[in-house]
C-alpha cells in the first residue's frame, strides 16, 4: 500500500482534516457564486499556514472545507481566519443581500488520513512479527 506523505526537516506525516461550517442559525445563504468566492479568499491566505486546500463544497447553510496541513499548523488561528476573513469579504461583496454575520459561533473539525483506524490498529498489532 502506497501513502501520499509530506515531510519536513525532521518528520514524515499526512494531517488531513475536514472542517464544517455552518451559516448564523442555519440560514440559507450560501449560493454556489458565493462559495467560489470563499474558495477564493481561503486560498488566498492557506500558504501563511502551512496548508493545502484539497475540496470545498456545500450545501446551502453549511460549507465543507478539506484540507491538509502541516505539524505546527495552528489551527484554531487557521479557523479564526478563514470565519473571520469569509465572513468579512462576503458581508463587504454582498452587504445588500446579507444583513446577518455569516458564520455561527461554534464549528466541526475531523481529522481523516489516508487509511482506517482499523488498519492503524492492524499495522501497529502487527509490528512485532
Amino acid at each position: 500500500m502506497e501513502y501520499d506523505l509530506d515531510s519536513g526537516a525532521h518528520s514524515t506525516f499526512s494531517l488531513h482534516y475536514l472542517l464544517i461550517l455552518t451559516t448564523t442559525y442555519r440560514r440559507g445563504v450560501l449560493t454556489e457564486e458565493r462559495t467560489q468566492f470563499i474558495h477564493e479568499v481561503i486560498s488566498g491566505f492557506t500558504d501563511n499556514y502551512g496548508v493545502e486546500l484539497t475540496n470545498l463544497n456545500d450545501e446551502d447553510d453549511h460549507v465543507h472545507i478539506l484540507f491538509r496541513a502541516k505539524p505546527t499548523t495552528d489551527l484554531v488561528k487557521f479557523i479564526n481566519t478563514v470565519k473571520g476573513a469569509t465572513a468579512r469579504r462576503i458581508r463587504n461583496e454582498y452587504a445588500d443581500e446579507l444583513k446577518t454575520d455569516l458564520w455561527g459561533d461554534s464549528y466541526c473539525l475531523i481529522s481523516t488520513g489516508q487509511v482506517s483506524l482499523d488498519v492503524l490498529k492492524q499495522y501497529i498489532e502487527n509490528q512485532r512479527e
